[in-house]
């Protein structure tokens, strides 16, 4: 089988082919991503109208590069997958609507799917034989989402915790632009966090406990709470996280201060993936011996990526992690994803529609 999946939901437009081999592993074909991000750092941050704007004009024309790449024909493809819930209500029409009249001029079935359960998605296109099968558990960490899930099975997800105010993402990207780093603030950040972690430690690739145990990390000016909410709740409220360091960093600027960039990004990245840390330890507690999946943007942090691989060995279950091209926005995890819709029996037709709105995805 053969599945184009197309994604818009925010500002990356993206277009892929996957195939389903006999052998059951799923086989990326094609994977073109076009990204706004050029278009949207002059204002911080993505401007919904402009992102909308750009996915039109470029859909069309990466529909094609995709086909063209996979070397595969229109009359070739077997499934239409598309992203349509949650995200930027007018992004994702584009590629709906575009999906929609795909499948009807080709005469080829349609699913929706969720943006989330294409995240976790990513993690079967490993291409290694090493991907997760249900029962397990999926942490999908985004600009909009840091959510911690328990799939069931393929189509059966259900949320057991997640953060009920900013995500870990959007809390980078809004303290980043305050020290300076341009949007998107993840992989400036994480570097940033790396080199203050280097100074603290004094040496290089310093695991996070030893960051914690450091002089500098104990210094009372760069005390941050944690986001971890207390008790056995597996939530998170990163909101807290982020205001502190913003008047942490005011307090400073009004004493005439100054702060090291790279101490405070380490400082802040430490509370940060220690608190998902602690709350992901507890959930594979309470569902012991399932695995791991980490999925979304800022599954490319280095340091919550190896901070979750310690965890996953003190507990004894595997970890999946996609490859770093797999972790932001794209195509294939959707066209990944709407397969196992279809097998499920979950097709769309003409009516399908758009919601900004996470969906109950345990139903």
């Amino acid at each position: 089988m053969i599945i184009i999946g197309f994604e818009s939901s925010c500002d990356e437009t993206a277009v892929a082919v996957v195939e389903r081999k006999e052998s059951g592993e799923l086989h990326i074909l094609s994977n073109i991503v076009s990204s706004q991000v050029p278009i949207h750092r002059k204002y911080g941050g993505v401007v919904p109208e402009i992102a909308s704007r750009a996915h039109v004009e470029a859909i069309s024309e990466i529909t094609h590069r995709a086909l063209s790449t996979a070397g595969v024909t229109v009359e070739e493809i077997d499934l239409v997958s598309v992203t349509d819930h949650p995200g930027l209500i007018g992004a994702l029409l584009v590629a709906v609507n575009f999906a929609k009249g795909f499948a009807l001029a080709s005469s080829k079935p349609l699913v929706g799917v969720s943006h989330i359960r294409g995240h976790i998605a990513a993690c079967y296109l490993a291409g290694n034989g090493e991907v997760p099968k249900p029962p397990f558990l999926a942490l999908v960490v985004s600009g909009g989402h840091t959510s911690i899930y328990r799939v069931a099975s393929y189509t059966e997800v259900e949320e057991i915790g997640g953060t009920r105010d900013d995500a870990m993402g959007e809390s980078f990207d809004k303290i980043g632009r305050i020290i300076g780093i341009p949007y998107p603030a993840g992989a400036g950040f994480d570097a940033l966090a790396a080199e203050g972690m280097r100074l603290a430690c004094g040496k290089d690739e310093p695991s996070l406990s030893e960051f914690r145990a450091s002089a500098a990390a104990k210094d009372p000016t760069l005390t941050l709470p944690s986001p971890a909410l207390a008790g056995d709740t597996l939530d998170f409220s990163f909101s807290g996280l982020k205001t502190a360091a913003i008047n942490l960093l005011h307090r400073t600027e009004q004493r005439g201060e100054t702060i090291e960039r790279e101490l405070f990004a380490a400082a802040y990245t430490a509370e940060a993936v220690e608190a998902v840390a602690k709350k992901i330890s507890l959930a594979l507690s309470r569902y012991a011996g399932e695995g791991l999946a980490v999925a979304g943007g800022v599954a490319a942090n280095s340091h919550l990526r190896r901070r979750l691989a310690e965890v996953a060995k003190e507990k004894g279950v595997p970890l999946f992690i996609p490859p770093l091209s797999l972790c932001g926005d794209n195509a294939a995890m959707i066209a990944a994803a709407g397969y196992y819709e279809y097998l499920a029996g979950h097709l769309a037709d003409s009516s399908l529609s758009a919601s900004a709105l996470d969906d109950p995805i345990g139903t």
